[in-house]
């Protein structure tokens, strides 16, 4: 008799999401009751959500995220989308900041330039479909450099407008989870954290810009506005588009109906 037939395996290719919200529901339990360092450490260092990257403006407050990061594990993959229409003080914010945190992997994404002399030749798409705008030089490239990771981390807090209120740590976005550090920081916090750090403030917040997107669609904020306030005035518009608005997956009323 000749030697046994070795037992074949089958190669099964794994098709299923890489996230469901029933993730996002276990995560925010998890560390419910965790402070925000235990949680960010555990997250980068146990890989709960497989490989990460930081989405920061670089604005106002993103001095607070990325210290927190910096803290952890400088390496983490940050990405800043240079839309080609920021306020010249953000890009340099942008570069001394990451240099005094010791930010080791900050990746540029910018719009891509056949698309742009496609869509928004003038560069004055900002002023007729902010939309539009955002989907060229914001929405896509990010969806381009997102490609290789299983989750994103921001830094969007619930008090910043009435479209965060509620916002929780973990979230589902497509099959990627979106984890909100900061979600649950007062404005006292973020100063606090400021002053105890020594952290560099954005050079436009003492003008009154308590939120800093692109300059053609930014402006000041007055007194008992929404930090938020000033971006896109005038417009029905509230996010970019690279945040969607706030779904609590607990909600009876965000529930499929069969």
């Amino acid at each position: 008799m000749g030697e046994p037939a070795l037992a074949r395996h089958r190669d099964v290719i794994d098709v299923g999401p890489r996230f469901t919200a029933a993730d996002a529901i276990r995560l925010n339990t998890q560390f419910g009751d965790s402070d925000t360092q235990t949680m960010l450490e555990t997250v980068l260092t146990e890989k709960l959500v497989g490989d990460v990257a930081v989405v920061s403006s670089f604005g106002a407050e993103s001095a607070v995220l990325l210290h927190l990061i910096a803290s952890i594990d400088p390496s983490t993959p940050v990405l800043f989308l240079d839309t080609g229409k920021h306020f010249p003080e953000t890009l340099a914010y942008a570069d001394a900041l990451s240099a005094r945190l010791g930010l080791t992997d900050l990746r540029v994404l910018k719009p891509d330039a056949a698309e742009l002399a496609k869509r928004d030749e003038t560069g004055l798409r900002w002023s007729y479909d902010p939309d539009g705008c955002c989907e060229i030089r914001k929405v896509r490239p990010l969806e381009k450099a997102l490609d290789g990771f299983d989750a994103t981390i921001t830094g969007r807090k619930g008090f910043q407008s009435r479209t965060r209120a509620g916002l929780p740590r973990f979230e589902l976005e497509g099959d990627r989870l979106k984890v909100n550090p900061l979600a649950s920081w007062s404005a006292a916090d973020i100063d606090a954290y400021f002053e105890a750090h020594d952290l560099p403030r954005h050079p436009l917040v003492a003008d009154g810009y308590p939120s800093i997107g692109c300059a053609p669609c930014t402006s000041k904020v007055q007194a008992g506005e929404d930090p938020r306030a000033g971006r896109w005035r005038g417009w029905d518009k509230v996010e970019c588009g690279i945040h969607v608005p706030v779904v609590d997956p607990e909600d009876p009323a965000n529930q499929p109906v069969f």
